[in-house]
């Protein structure tokens, strides 16, 4: 008999109900982001200009969950970045110099004393006063060699030792330089989704491209510059000693000293060591705070590892000046005047407010291991992106009329119910855009507009076994009961093959090419359920009511 449970009833529009209601905010979309927008500067403690009042355009007892629109649909900006990785070496090899240097000296009774050269920026040499006893030293310094952290590394040493005359030569391994690669392309990736994170940008697409790429896309952004300003800055702090003051440009700083401007004093520059105490890396907090002149500045504090080196280090060096280093500029070089305790300091300069602000956001997000080079950059104005939301709108359009007039044209009154579970299929599908808080991009529109082509397939082969089944002279309820058991089958192995095909898009694409398998997968499950669930249960109740003798599809 054709029959479905009360509980199958409820369930099956329960769901739809639920669906059509996730997906009823994107009616009302800029009416809904506002309110979001409102809702989350409130929650971070902002207040004014109007915030209550767009906070209230919307019920907060219903979904507030938006079908985010990507670049192409919204207007954003679109960088591919190149990360430097072989600036990492030469910081890498600069900061073996001081382990070197201690051990060595050590050994100063047997190899004589040792000078830093000038050398290669991926290299360290080493000159020392006994070339007789060279090979010595070199395997006192080999014995500094740690694994590489990686699996294709295993087994292999993270730094190379050779000899020439008299002069150690220490560079890294390529075991170490490809496992340095890796880890530096991966650094600056979570950075800058931090860094871009930290601004409140709405769904960026951040991914490695090749060995050494970064793609970044930011819709909702002005322009690329301003996305560059984000992401471009390195904001490496780090502290050295200062081992003198210049104004002189062209003052040599010798080996193993980096000369440096003063960002504040014009025409003066300093001479640090080369090796800092402590590194932006060893930060775990900086705010935008005010000195106590009232001026803008920045604190910051360190985590316990560099709280210890900041610490042990002021208190061995009361009255030495200390050089606060950001991106190869001095910002101050205060004298020390006391043991600093706790891991805490302040950064103070010539900040305006917001430029405070911005370095805070910096350094709180991490500094970028290495620097960045914008191979490509655009600007996608919200002009064009509204272009091809109207463009996919006019295509989503034409494809549901035609499909609604050819099934009502084929099919009669079962091509009615076929076309409201379809209008309700396209529902679902929102809703469970909206619920994952997927994007959706001009692609993602594709693969709606194919959907809803093949929607009614599940349908077409339902109605037509029950055409069959009628032929056979069956009454209308046993035909309609198997051509649902026989079409079955079909249905399922038709939509399991086109979802594998969805899962492969989604698992080896990347960007457009996820969205289109996202909204094709979901287009896929929304399809089976209304055609095979809804599609029924509205003939069943239809059949129920009316009763009749003969039926004709």
């Amino acid at each position: 008999m054709l029959q479905i449970d009360l509980w199958k009833r409820i369930f099956i529009w329960s769901v739809c109900a639920l669906g059509l209601l996730l997906a009823m905010p994107n009616a009302f979309y800029q009416r809904v982001e506002a309110r979001n927008d409102a809702v989350a500067a409130i929650e971070l403690g902002h207040s004014g200009n109007g915030l209550e009042e767009q906070a209230a355009m919307w019920p907060s007892f219903l979904p507030s969950s938006l079908v985010n629109l990507g670049l192409d649909l919204r207007g954003g900006a679109h960088l591919l970045a190149e990360v430097q990785v072989a600036d990492v070496y030469e910081t890498r090899v600069k900061t073996m110099w001081p382990e070197i240097r201690d051990m060595l000296r050590e050994e100063r009774a047997t190899i004589g004393t040792i000078r830093l050269q000038p050398s290669e920026n991926d290299q360290l040499r080493v000159k020392i006063s006994k070339p007789e006893e060279i090979q010595r030293a070199a395997s006192l310094v080999r014995g500094l060699a740690r694994p590489v952290t990686s699996l294709t590394g295993a087994g292999q040493s993270d730094i190379e030792v050779s000899t020439d005359g008299d002069v150690i030569v220490v560079e890294l391994s390529e075991a170490e330089k490809l496992a340095t690669d890796e880890r530096t392309v991966q650094q600056a990736l979570e950075i800058i989704r931090r860094r871009i994170d930290e601004v409140g940008t709405r769904e960026p697409t951040i991914q490695r491209q090749g060995a050494d790429r970064i793609l970044i896309q930011v819709p909702g952004i002005g322009s690329a510059a301003e996305l560059k300003d984000i992401i471009g800055t390195t904001a490496q702090l780090t502290f050295h000693p200062v081992v003198s003051r210049s104004t002189t440009a062209d003052t040599n700083p010798g080996a193993g000293n980096d000369l440096f401007p003063s960002l504040d004093e014009e025409g003066v520059y300093y001479v640090v060591e080369s090796a800092p105490v402590v590194t932006g890396e060893e930060l775990v907090d900086a705010q935008p705070a005010f000195d106590q002149n009232g001026s803008p500045a920045v604190s910051f504090r360190f985590n316990p590892t560099g709280a210890r080196k900041f610490g042990n280090y002021t208190a061995e060096n009361i009255g030495s000046p200390f050089a606060i280093v950001l991106d190869g500029e001095v910002v101050s070089a205060p004298v020390i005047q006391a043991h600093i305790s706790g891991g805490s300091g302040i950064i103070t300069g010539r900040f305006s407010v917001e430029e405070s602000t911005n370095l805070a956001v910096l350094l709180r997000a991490g500094a970028l291991p290495a620097g960045l080079e914008f191979l490509e950059e655009r600007t996608i104005g919200p002009e064009l992106g509204q272009d091809s939301i109207e463009a996919g709108r006019i295509a989503c359009i034409v494809a549901f009329a035609a499909v609604l007039v050819f099934m009502f044209l084929s099919y009669g009154t079962f091509g009615v119910f076929a076309n409201i579970a379809l209008i309700l299929n396209v529902g679902l599908i929102f809703g469970l855009l909206s619920l994952i808080g997927a994007t959706l991009t001009l692609p993602g529109i594709a693969g709606i507009v194919l959907t809803i082509g093949m929607a009614v397939d599940a349908n077409v082969l339902v109605f037509e076994r029950i055409r069959e089944e009628l032929k056979s002279a069956k009454g209308p309820a046993r035909a309609i009961e198997l051509g649902y058991e026989k079409a079955l089958s079909a249905i399922l192995d038709a939509n399991i093959t086109t979802f594998i095909t969805a899962v492969i898009l989604f698992a080896v694409g990347s960007g457009p090419v996820r969205g289109f398998a996202i909204t094709l997968g979901l287009g896929i499950l929304t399809s089976v359920f209304t055609a095979i669930y809804v599609t029924r249960l509205m003939i069943v109740m239809w059949f129920e009511r009316r009763r009749p003798k003969t039926i004709e599809v």
